[in-house]
């Protein structure tokens, strides 16, 4: 009678808090803009909230989880993306291809400052996308690009229309996370209720639905690797993991720590033909991919794209902020063109040290690794936009860390840089978000370990 009146209890408390995610969702969605920091901010604290009470009150029941999920992305579906105006440089580069143009051979900057309108509502997606994205090449990978095609070839005419279309791609790609999220942890024995951890995040929903970010599909394709690695399907890992890099670099980085993976069942030695066919099948994929672009200009053009963003680019960043304080108390300049040389540098010997001589021979080991490194590169980098860390919060769901949990709910303070017209930072709030975030980390890391072994 209890258990009964107990169960009663949080399925009303559960109705509640899904009634007021959709509510605080909407709101969001359609009455936010932002530039009302304080607004964002209070209701991004109040969905984090109304999200860890939902998961926690229902770790066995998850099909209304799964529901959930899907209904709070689906408030955004006629919404315009009101944290971001990338999506206005993905319609551009979707109807350039459309139309026969190959997006990395131009910048829009190359169009409209002669007069010339390539494709449909041209200088509206122009004057969207703001003078950073309209000067430069485009960055995005073929997967990537093919999105962003789809979206022309559904809606070529329609701004919103080709939101609809990108973001049920999105959609469709954290529904694929989470079904073979699911399976993955039941196959690694870990509750499959921790998948929600990633799903039902404000965060993810917020910056990847709602802000029409592509890392859901990098994610996708990921977590679809790593089920395929942990089934001994390891050729088809190579061409997911491929797919992976294709929509967004940065798993190109994680390679090298497959480095001690594949081991030969007798010896338990690193099992080098293996090792070369797994890497060669990635390296094969991705140029297939990229070969419908490909010319020496295109390469030019991408190189130097990649590039700007280690040495020209800043935003929300920790370590490099310090470093450049430093630097201008030393010589009165901004030294990123010196800094942001070196801290990539940095990054190489990390991710190098955790291949070489940490044993990732297991999918749990390798997974950690990749989520401390990918944390380092972060730490390090000169720009941390808010949507880097969904590749954390995923890692995490697999370990015992929580750290990115935690950053994907401190993250939201990075916004205040777009509450005045400058976009002009607030060291203090910046540091406020590293402070917490540091904390966790070094006492996760770090004190918790020596703790349990003192």
């Amino acid at each position: 009678m209890l258990n009964n009146t107990l169960y009663s209890k949080l399925k009303k408390s559960s109705i509640l808090l899904v009634v007021a995610s959709i509510i605080f969702y909407f709101v969001f969605a359609y009455y936010t803009t932002r530039t009302e920091y304080y607004k964002i901010v209070a209701l991004y604290a109040a969905l984090f909230f109304l999200f860890y009470k939902l998961v926690d009150y229902n770790k066995t029941n998850l099909k209304l989880l799964t529901y959930t999920a899907v209904i709070l992305r689906l408030i955004f579906i006629f919404s315009t993306p009101n944290l971001s105006q990338d999506f206005y440089r993905f319609i551009w580069d979707g109807r350039m291809i459309f139309d026969g143009f190959n997006p990395y051979l131009y910048t829009p900057d190359s169009f409209i400052n002669n007069g010339i309108f390539p494709i449909k509502q041209a200088q509206e997606l122009y004057n969207g996308m703001g003078e950073l994205s309209s000067s430069h090449y485009t960055n995005y990978p073929p997967i990537n690009q093919l999105c962003f095609t789809i979206a022309a070839l559904f809606s070529s005419h329609s701004i919103l229309g080709s939101i609809i279309s990108m973001r049920l791609i999105i959609i469709a790609a954290d529904i694929g996370t989470l079904y073979f999220g699911k399976k993955l942890l039941e196959r690694l024995k870990l509750p499959s209720n921790r998948i929600f951890w990633y799903i039902l995040n404000p965060f993810i929903i917020i910056e990847l639905t709602g802000n029409l970010h592509f890392e859901g599909v990098m994610v996708f394709f990921l977590i679809w690797a790593f089920y395929l690695l942990y089934s001994d399907k390891w050729k088809w890992t190579a061409v997911i993991f491929a797919c992976s890099i294709s929509v967004k670099l940065i798993p190109l980085m994680l390679l090298p720590l497959f480095f001690k993976f594949f081991r030969t069942t007798k010896t338990s030695q690193i099992c080098y033909p293996k090792l070369i066919t797994f890497y060669a099948i990635i390296g094969i994929t991705i140029l297939l991919l990229f070969l419908p672009f490909f010319s020496m200009e295109f390469v030019n053009n991408y190189s130097k794209t990649v590039g700007l963003w280690f040495g020209n680019f800043e935003f929300n960043a920790s370590i490099y902020y310090l470093l450049r304080a430093i630097g201008y108390s030393i010589t009165g300049y901004n030294e990123i063109a010196i800094i942001g040389k070196i801290l990539p540098i940095i990054s190489v010997f990390i991710i190098f040290g955790f291949s070489l001589f940490k044993q990732n021979n297991s999918l749990p080991k390798l997974i950690t690794s990749m989520l401390l490194v990918f944390t380092c590169y972060l730490f390090l980098s000169t720009t941390v936009h808010p949507w880097y860390i969904a590749t954390l919060v995923i890692f995490c769901v697999f370990t015992n860390y929580k750290f990115p949990l935690v950053w994907s709910f401190v993250i939201i303070l990075s916004y205040l840089a777009y509450s005045n017209t400058s976009n002009t930072e607030n060291l203090w709030i910046i540091g406020l978000e590293y402070l917490i975030v540091f904390s966790v980390f070094i006492w996760e890391v770090v004190l918790k370990k020596r703790l349990s072994v003192s």
